[in-house]
């Protein structure tokens, strides 16, 4: 139930002005319930009270009573506003046919007509009392009284007031929301406002929109002339009107998030993302730098969609040209290996990659880290294909490691030949060196190196040895066609960063909590000490400890830090080496 039609007296005592007015209004069946006042003069006045001439002309006898709610019946809800001893009367020997009675504030007071009602059984019946002009103790007052002394189906309670006609800013629309809250009850509106203005439709919407369950509203013909109460009241035409505002405000509640004419719009005033340059297969995408975004009669990707698509990791599948908006088959998700490099011939710590740091070799180390790697296709082992390295193969840590022998000194080539043979579209290039690699640096990478599209992406200030590189391996293809044998490409990261003109360099600077000056690479004895320090102090009680493990345990510990601290990289203090690098891995065209 939705709307309760208040006949009120608008009817004047008429009999056929009241059926008349039932059978208006008879169309509105579900949802609808229609409101009566049975009164009596002598049980409602004093003969000396002014109204009292008009109470006589208003009552209707039971006979005609029964015929009259019999007759709305057979189409709606009946209810019965109560005054007196009278009306319950009316209320009992129709009781099968009324399903709820209301009692206006006033007739709260009426003890008599409550005493009565107790008496009646009311289980299946609503009740509603109005509440206007008592403040919430007072409302908790009557609702327990209700509640505890009779029983009845439900308790609603109502606001709005009977003043004729009620002034806008009286009619109680600031009370619905207080009254449910405090009390967690269905709330009616009724409304009084002058039935010849704008208000006297557009108030109930107004109610229902601030939280209103149920709305009462004032009737009467519009042909013929309505003595009382029809200050408030609207007639049919109008009450139309409302019905429809209302079927206007339900669909439009229930309409759905997302229109298909503002999916339609969006889609043809949408800045379609279209390529500002040649780009080939294998390369990542900048939403920020490889794109012009403009209305374009091109079907393709929004933004957002290619955003998506760059977070789940996805590089373009096919090369695409100056101009042209993307399609979803133009992406594959990112084939991602890491590749481990590594030979036995070191020099300065002979075979380091076979020295034990607790019960694995160095080599088996960073292997077994570089499997925590999260979104990894493959981890790779590779080694030269020269005899000297053959022995690694016993060291690969597991057998879903790929083990992979080629070329002695250019590494590019070696790990080109197994990227094509693998597929691997995107490379985290680690050296066996570097033990302590960790998930938490790789995953932050990855995400920045998609997001960016970069050719080549690292850290800025990683702790020595646990820096990652990202690659793409379309960008180490461009470096091999530049340099067919890459001599130095043992210094990989030098043909990136001496060429920047050439690459999308993206370097990024990690969160304080995972940078350190310590040097957690493997090339001397002070190394050696330092990392078995720290297998010895963590492995036993965390045997996965992480990066984040490691520099609590060293700041803790700064004089386990300090047994190799002093040790420098070459590449970054012998000059000639530097020179060297320089003019070998830059580009000349």
């Amino acid at each position: 139930m939705k709307v309760i039609i208040e006949v009120a007296n608008t009817h004047g005592g008429d009999l056929n002005y009241m059926l008349e007015l039932v059978d208006t209004f008879a169309p509105y069946q579900d949802g609808y319930a229609i409101k009566f006042q049975p009164l009596r003069a002598d049980t409602l006045a004093t003969p000396d009270f002014e109204w009292y001439p008009v109470y006589e002309k208003l009552s209707f006898n039971h006979q005609e009573w029964h015929t009259i709610i019999s007759k709305a019946k057979a189409t709606k809800r009946v209810w019965l506003d109560l005054f007196d001893l009278y009306g319950v009367e009316v209320l009992e020997k129709n009781l099968a046919s009324v399903d709820g009675i209301k009692l206006q504030v006033s007739v709260l007071f009426n003890y008599g007509v409550f005493e009565k009602l107790k008496t009646i059984d009311l289980a299946d019946k609503k009740i509603i009392i109005n509440v206007a002009a008592l403040d919430f103790d007072e409302i908790a007052f009557f609702v327990d009284k209700f509640e505890r002394e009779i029983q009845s189906e439900e308790l609603l309670l109502e606001v709005g007031f009977q003043g004729y006609p009620t002034e806008l800013l009286d009619s109680g629309i600031s009370k619905i929301k207080a009254v449910k809250e405090r009390f967690g009850k269905r709330v009616v509106f009724a409304d009084h406002v002058d039935g010849t203005t704008d208000y006297a439709v557009w108030l109930p919407i107004i109610a229902l929109n601030n939280g209103a369950d149920i709305i009462e509203k004032h009737v009467m013909l519009t042909t013929r002339e309505t003595p009382y109460d029809f200050y408030s009241s609207i007639n049919s035409e109008q009450f139309e009107k409302l019905v429809g505002l209302m079927a206007d405000r339900d669909a439009l509640a229930k309409a759905s998030f997302l229109n298909e004419k503002e999916k339609l719009y969006l889609e043809k005033s949408l800045l379609k993302p279209l390529l500002n340059k040649e780009v080939a297969a294998g390369q990542g995408l900048s939403l920020t730098e490889d794109f012009d975004y403009k209305r374009s009669g091109q079907t393709g990707l929004h933004a957002r969609a290619i955003e998506q698509l760059l977070q789940h990791r996805s590089i373009l599948s096919t090369a695409k040209s100056k101009g042209e908006a993307l399609q979803s088959s133009d992406f594959k998700t990112a084939t991602i290996a890491v590749i481990i490099a590594c030979r036995l011939k070191s020099s300065r710590l002979k075979e380091k990659a076979l020295l034990k740091i607790g019960d694995l070799t160095s080599v088996e180390y960073c292997l077994r880290n570089a499997k925590k790697f999260r979104g990894m296709h493959h981890v790779i082992l590779a080694t030269s294909d020269l005899e000297s390295d053959a022995d690694l193969a016993q060291y690969t840590y597991d057998e879903s490691v790929v083990f992979h022998q080629g070329h002695p000194e250019d590494v590019i080539k070696r790990y080109l030949d197994i990227i094509d043979t693998l597929h691997v579209d995107v490379v985290v290039r680690v050296t066996a060196d570097m033990p302590f690699i960790d998930n938490e640096i790789l995953q932050i990478l990855l995400d920045s190196h998609f997001k960016t599209g970069a050719d080549y992406t690292s850290g800025v200030t990683a702790a020595v040895g646990t820096n990652l590189e990202i690659i793409n391996t379309q960008a180490l293809r461009k470096v091999k066609s530049y340099f067919p044998s890459a001599d130095y490409s043992e210094y990989m990261t030098w043909y990136f960063m001496n060429n920047q003109e050439h690459f999308k360099i993206n370097l990024v600077d990690l969160p304080s909590e995972l940078v350190r000056s310590y040097r957690l690479t493997l090339d001397y004895d002070e190394d050696l000490v330092m990392f078995n320090k720290i297998h010895e102090a963590l492995a036993p009680t965390n045997p996965d400890f992480n990066l984040r493990a490691i520099f609590k345990y060293l700041d803790e510990n700064p004089e386990v830090a300090n047994i190799n601290s002093h040790i420098q990289l070459t590449y970054k203090t012998d000059q000639a080496l530097i020179d060297t690098l320089n003019e070998k891995t830059k580009i000349k065209l």
